[in-house]
């Protein structure tokens, strides 16, 4: 059987999709998804290809947009459209290989292990993707680019530094295109996993191209990196050895939900906001039937404050109850709070056990227990069948509160 790996990433997905539900060509129009109801520093999430073709990186802020280009569009993001469409995309793959032999990377990037299927298809792995793209294209009108690979590694190099740039937009690498096409890549972090700030360890080194990697002393970068630095190593040969077909199942399981403000808040202002988050973690919490035996908090404070961020954990006994873990949330939050202005705030529900788990205690009321697990159970069904927004608290009326706002998003955008 043949071991090939392709991954497949929508190109300039959002600002794609914005051009294809208006009828536009997306290589002759300059679109911008971005919110101008929000300040201009606000984040572009993507460009048209069009713009790209200009210069324009993928990644800025609405301020960074040019401001002389003709008949720009900006567009505001429709996020429970994008992940609806996304879904669409993955039912697609699925017409071709099993479940097991798909990872989905992210909402527009997904890897396929292709190679058990290329003798039920009689083709090859390059013609087994076009037909993949081309299913992809007639169907949705998006355009997909897709790197070949013997690993997930190369694939996902091919897709970045060739496919892209390529009439079909596919790119194969084998082990035989190592030398050739990925020992020369510089900077480092043009490597998939290659952060800026790994990249200035690396040139402390005084490796600057992939060829340096892949020929300096693996033991050296494990001493140096730890199981990263062997990584870095084994990548910089071509070689990767992750296993589509393993999933990982993470041991220490957690929620958390974060939002950065849109002003600044002082910090009576700011605990009603926490109270809200914590209220919706705790929906989520039961969703999964399951309970939290520690909280953590995050501050950051705003950008012209000199107070420095802060991160606080507190075990608790195990609970799903909103009014426990708020308590526990907001303890952490007037002790270690400055008196400052709040410009973001995270909070994770952690240690999470089954919830058919309980630790007795003499000290508490189990019928009051009893009656607001029931409560707020009660709550979360009607916001399921109803809507988020049709049974909330009065305080959600107040001029501080994001509640309401944040219903209405998906990952921080408009939905």
């Amino acid at each position: 059987m043949e071991n090939w790996i392709a991954v497949i990433d929508l190109k300039a997905y959002y600002a794609t999709f914005e051009c294809i539900e208006r009828g536009l060509d997306p290589f002759t129009t300059p679109l911008a998804v971005t919110d101008t109801e929000r300040k201009e520093a606000t984040i572009v999430l993507s460009v048209s290809p069009y713009l790209k073709s200009l210069g324009v990186p993928s990644r800025l802020r609405r301020r960074d947009l040019p401001k002389n280009i003709p008949g720009m569009i900006y567009a505001k993001p429709q996020m429970e459209k994008y992940v609806k469409k996304s879904a669409e995309i993955v039912s697609i793959f699925l017409d071709f290989i099993g479940k097991e032999d798909l990872h989905v990377y992210s909402i527009d990037e997904s890897f396929l292990n292709i190679g058990p299927y290329l003798r039920l298809y009689k083709t090859t792995p390059i013609e087994l993707c076009k037909r993949i793209l081309k299913r992809i294209k007639d169907q949705t009108g998006l355009i997909g680019t897709c790197g070949i690979g013997p690993n997930m590694f190369l694939a996902k190099m091919a897709d970045d530094k060739e496919a892209k740039n390529n009439k079909d937009f596919i790119a194969l690498w084998d082990y035989k295109d190592v030398p050739t096409k990925l020992w020369p890549i510089k900077p480092l972090s043009e490597i998939w996993g290659i952060s800026r700030g790994f990249e200035a360890r690396l040139n402390k080194l005084g490796l600057y191209t992939v060829y340096d990697v892949a020929h300096y002393s693996k033991e050296i970068l494990i001493e140096q990196f730890g199981i990263m630095g062997e990584d870095i190593y084994e990548h910089a040969n071509g070689r990767d050895i992750s296993n589509i077909r393993e999933k990982y199942t993470p041991v220490n399981k957690n929620l958390s939900v974060g939002q950065v403000l849109m002003r600044d808040y002082t910090v009576k202002e700011a605990r009603l906001v926490i109270k809200e988050m914590c209220d919706e973690l705790c929906i989520r919490l039961r969703q999964t039937e399951m309970k939290a035996t520690g909280v953590s908090l995050m501050i950051r404070y705003s950008f012209t404050s000199k107070e420095l961020p802060f991160a606080h954990q507190l075990k608790i006994n195990a609970t799903d109850l909103n009014s426990e873990l708020t308590n526990a949330v907001l303890y952490l939050y007037d002790n270690y709070v400055e008196d400052a202005y709040i410009r973001q705030i995270g909070i994770s529900f952690g240690g999470l056990v089954k919830e058919n788990y309980d630790q007795l205690s003499l000290f508490k009321n189990l019928e009051a227990i009893d009656k607001e697990r029931n409560l707020y159970r009660a709550l979360d069904e009607i916001s399921k069948k109803y809507g988020k927004n049709k049974v909330l608290k009065g305080s959600s009326l107040t001029k501080e509160s994001t509640i309401k706002e944040r219903h209405n998003q998906i990952g921080g955008h408009r939905r």
